[in-house]
């Protein structure tokens, strides 16, 4: 069980962070709130308590002989700010020491997320940007904020991200701290990154289709990353079963003809190209234009036509300077047959990496942890296990390795 500080700053967006801490603790995590003084205008102490199921301290001089101000956030092994206000990224970048919650942002020595929320011009303005960029340079994670609707009518970048969002990456940091340093460096910005994700469908009328169990969650994940990388991201979505990240552009697309057509357009000008998504292999010859009827004891017939190979034809036009990340679903009787399999596809379809998942069994499909085996051109191997966004770091980590090497 970890020991998470989830500290909170005055902004309408703190409702937002009861959900947060709700999924907190249900994932086992002992947290502790820290809230700021005008926090408490917004969500007041008996909420956080009932929540946390633990005592809420927002002043210096409260419950002095347990010393808060050092030793909540030297017990910490995690300190999560959400929301993030322009103040709060304002004091905690000058090293003021005014309230409970930036005592224990000068006293923690484990991983500092911030999860920004507040209007457009807010965190645009150049003192925001310089305040963001400062606390990065010290190894703080500050994550994009979502675009949309904000306080009143206006709408634009600085909404608080989902709190799914804020705990897969805050979860991805205190797994494994090396991936907060990362964010903080920010080291694919400048990137355009292309990921497909979902599962398509080929429809056999209007209301039936052939489709697969993809979920998406998995180039979701990778979307995720991406983006609180520094990275431009464009998400090709097939049939998603989960919301897209934050901070992403969106494309949606049904069938794998459509999933094709958009990865040409889109993947032509990028760096790194992931075709996560699960193209459906097979799509009807001619759809029915009206809703197919049973009738009687027969059965139906269907003439099927195998579907565009999106990544062999991604691989056909890769700029020198891609990375073109493939995904393969397999089954396999032990790891060797399944690095086989890999490594055969891999060949034909003419890619850098090739992500592996051993899907025996019906495994991965909508779970929320994976464990994949990355293979790339030269016959390298490696693994990736934990949560999707875990791995999704891993598998950017290995494309930019594939990256060096290519402008070397």
């Amino acid at each position: 069980m970890s020991r998470i500080v989830l500290g909170v700053s005055g902004g309408i967006a703190a409702y937002k962070s009861c959900l947060l801490l709700r999924r907190l603790t249900e994932a086992g995590h002992e947290v502790e709130v820290v809230p700021t003084a005008n926090a408490l205008n917004f969500v007041g102490a008996t909420t956080w308590a009932a929540l946390s199921g633990r005592p809420v301290h927002s002043g210096v001089f409260e419950a002095g002989e347990l010393v808060n101000h050092v030793r909540i956030g030297r017990e910490a092994d995690l300190v999560l700010v959400a929301p993030a206000t322009a103040d709060l990224l304002a004091r905690a970048a000058s090293g003021r020491a005014d309230d409970l919650l930036t005592n224990v942002l000068l006293t923690a020595h484990c991983p500092v997320v911030f999860a920004p929320a507040m209007h457009t011009e807010m965190w645009q303005h150049a003192a925001t940007r310089s305040n963001v960029a400062t606390l990065r340079s010290r190894g703080a994670v500050v994550l994009e904020p979502a675009i949309g609707r904000l306080t009143g009518p206006d709408s634009g970048p600085g909404r608080l991200p989902e709190p799914a969002d804020i705990e897969a990456s805050a979860l991805a940091v205190l797994a494994d701290p090396s991936v907060g340093a990362l964010m903080a460096a920010q080291d694919l910005a400048g990137r355009t990154v292309v990921i497909s994700a979902g599962g398509t469908r080929e429809h056999l009328d209007p209301v039936r289709f052939i489709g697969n169990s993809s979920s998406g969650l998995m180039g979701v994940a990778l979307a995720r990353a991406a983006v609180q990388r520094g990275a431009r991201v464009t998400l090709v979505a097939a049939n998603l079963a989960t919301e897209p990240p934050a901070a992403v552009d969106v494309v949606d697309v049904g069938s794998t003809a459509e999933l094709a057509a958009a990865m040409d357009v889109h993947a032509a000008a990028a760096d790194l190209v992931v075709m996560a998504a699960a193209p459906a292999d097979y799509t009807v010859t001619a759809p029915s234009p009206v809703k197919l009827k049973k009738s009687g004891d027969a059965g139906l017939n269907l003439e099927l036509v195998q579907t565009t190979d999106v990544l062999a034809g991604l691989a056909g036009h890769r700029p020198p300077h891609q990375v073109l990340v493939g995904f393969a679903a397999e089954t396999a009787a032990d790891p060797a047959e399944l690095r086989a399999l890999g490594q055969a596809k891999l060949a034909r379809k003419g890619c850098q990496l090739l992500v592996l998942n051993d899907v025996s069994g019906g495994a991965v499909f909508g779970a929320e942890e994976n464990q994949v085996t990355i293979i790339d051109a030269d016959g390298e191997v490696a693994t990736a296990a934990g949560s999707k966004t875990t791995v999704a770091h891993a598998i950017l980590s290995a494309s930019e390795a594939v990256r060096k090497r290519l402008a070397s």
